[in-house]
């Protein structure tokens, strides 16, 4: 039975009309600070935790709840002969329910707040009734979230009790959210040596925490379990695992690692763009003056690997979109929406995935990242390797020109088109590009001159006149020689190597322009 109930909340949606559905069945409602005025103001019942624990709140409100009243009205066992006659020995009623979300410490963070403004958002007394009225959830009920507000209404509206399953359900999301909360304040100390010094790139602690969104059919195998978990704030830049999923069969592991890799590369371009990955790694991209001609574009450079693939679109899908699409074998698509006539023609591919990520029709310059969506995560037996996100773009000014000759105008564009597809190509990465478009693309090898080849020898459109892009340095002047071979004309890679001057030599003497980056673009 649920007959008294603390409320302190940081993030006060849905609290009101919450409040007054508890207040309507007699239950007394207890609160402080902010909370509490929000509540009067509402016209809602409320008593004071001071007047309730007849010690008001100190300190600035540092210490509002640390009291044994609170304390021991949540965690006494109720039926335990010796909690309950402590309890009435010193006069604390039982509290029921416990309704709590904490300081914004991570937001505070995340808005670059100072270290001391960081530090008086760490919650206190706000973890501490949370971890008791978890611990005690054979009698007590916890909410941090207010999305769970209408499931706890409810049930007691129904009968004033909370069910064992819902008291477990919000047992588990009550210390999930401390674990979060605690680890996110590590983090963030453990990056500084002191107060005032500057946080070290990668911090001591990594207080990495994620929530499980769903098992999945299989990992990369069959034989593999796998599961999909996400970070718990969405991130300001689209991504796979926010999209909302529209239609078609549940999502693979191999289905999400595709995805993000489409994505990634999608997210290069401003203009209407197309990208078709397969097997974690880009066989088409185009722009096009509609987005129609930059996917018919894309394909065009490999439609074989295209069956079965993986596209990204960074504009609305609209009808002469989605009869291109319809006209192939794909596993999913993702783009920032749909028009109607477009989801009607695409329904008829009932195991075709539709995600739509809105925040794809937003220019990238207004996608802020907080820290932990800049770093990349990679698992090994017993670790965790860490690395800054490969987020590095040229830009034309940035490249030096090795050559005697300079690239053309429209070499220039080409050039810094393959390199904006080239980082997310396996390496040794070799793209060839003319025209906004990849027309051969060669990678995952274990030599770069066999790259070249594969790139050549798979291609399906003119390779003779067109730009390729190299996300590491030649070794030798093999991988250049195979490429004037095949007919291009102008070469972008970062340079740096022993033998620069052989692989310009090379090209000098074929007469193509070669310009360098000083950034390299390996992708394991």
């Amino acid at each position: 039975m649920v007959r008294r109930a603390l409320l302190s909340v940081s993030d006060k949606t849905g609290l009101v009309p919450f409040a007054k559905r508890l207040s309507a069945l007699g239950i007394e409602l207890l609160s402080t600070g902010g909370t509490q005025k929000a509540l009067a103001e509402a016209g809602v019942p409320v008593t004071s935790v001071g007047d309730f624990t007849m010690a008001p709140e100190i300190l600035g409100g540092r210490v509002k709840t640390l009291h044994p009243r609170v304390h021991g009205g949540i965690l006494y066992r109720r039926g335990l002969a010796s909690d309950e006659a402590d309890v009435t020995a010193r006069d604390i009623p039982p509290i029921d329910l416990v309704v709590v979300n904490l300081y914004p410490f991570r937001e505070a963070v995340a808005a670059g707040k100072s270290f001391d403004q960081c530090v008086e958002e760490i919650d206190i007394g706000g973890p501490t009734m949370v971890r008791s009225a978890a611990k005690n959830s054979a009698h007590v009920g916890v909410v941090v979230d207010p999305a769970d507000y209408e499931r706890v209404a409810a049930e007691l509206e129904a009968g004033q009790v909370l069910s064992s399953a819902t008291r477990f359900d919000l047992m588990k999301k009550a210390f999930a959210q401390t674990a979060a909360y605690d680890a996110a304040i590590s983090e963030y100390l453990t990056a500084r040596s002191s107060a005032d010094a500057a946080p070290d790139h990668f911090p001591a602690t990594l207080g990495a925490v994620y929530d499980k969104v769903q098992d999945l059919r299989y990992g990369e195998n069959p034989h593999q379990a796998g599961a999909f978990y996400r970070a718990g704030c969405e991130p300001e830049e689209p991504t796979v695992a926010w999209a909302s999923i529209l239609q078609g069969k549940e999502l693979s592991y191999n289905n999400l690692l595709d995805l993000e890799a489409a994505l990634a590369n999608l997210k290069e371009f401003e203009e209407t763009a197309a990208v078709i990955i397969k097997h974690n790694t880009p066989c088409g991209v185009a722009l096009g003056a509609t987005l129609a001609e930059a996917f018919a574009r894309a394909r065009a450079c490999d439609p074989v690997s295209a069956f079965g693939g993986i596209v990204a679109l960074n504009r609305q899908v609209d009808e002469a979109v989605a009869r291109e699409l319809t006209d192939l074998f794909l596993e999913c698509v993702i783009a920032p929406g749909y028009d109607a006539a477009a989801r009607a023609l695409l329904a008829a591919k009932k195991n075709l995935r539709l995600l739509e990520s809105p925040r794809l029709g937003r220019p990238s310059g207004s996608w802020r990242r907080r820290p932990e969506e800049a770093r990349e995560l990679r698992s090994i037996t017993g670790g965790l390797l860490v690395m800054d996100r490969d987020l590095g773009q040229v830009k034309r000014e940035d490249c030096k020109v090795m050559t005697r000759r300079a690239p053309t105008e429209a070499e220039w564009k080409d050039l810094l088109f393959a390199w904006k597809v080239v980082k997310h190509v396996k390496s040794n990465a070799i793209v060839f590009a003319s025209g906004d478009r990849t027309v051969a693309i060669g990678g995952g090898q274990t030599s770069r001159v066999e790259s070249v080849k594969t790139a050549v020898m798979k291609s399906q459109l003119p390779v003779r006149g067109a730009s390729v892009g190299s996300d590491a340095f030649f070794p030798f002047a093999d991988g250049v020689e195979e490429i004037i071979k095949a007919g291009a004309t102008a070469i972008i890679q970062p340079g740096g190597s022993m033998r620069d001057a052989e692989v310009v030599a090379a090209a000098d003497a074929a007469g193509i322009a070669m310009v360098a980056t000083g950034l390299r673009h390996f992708r394991h």
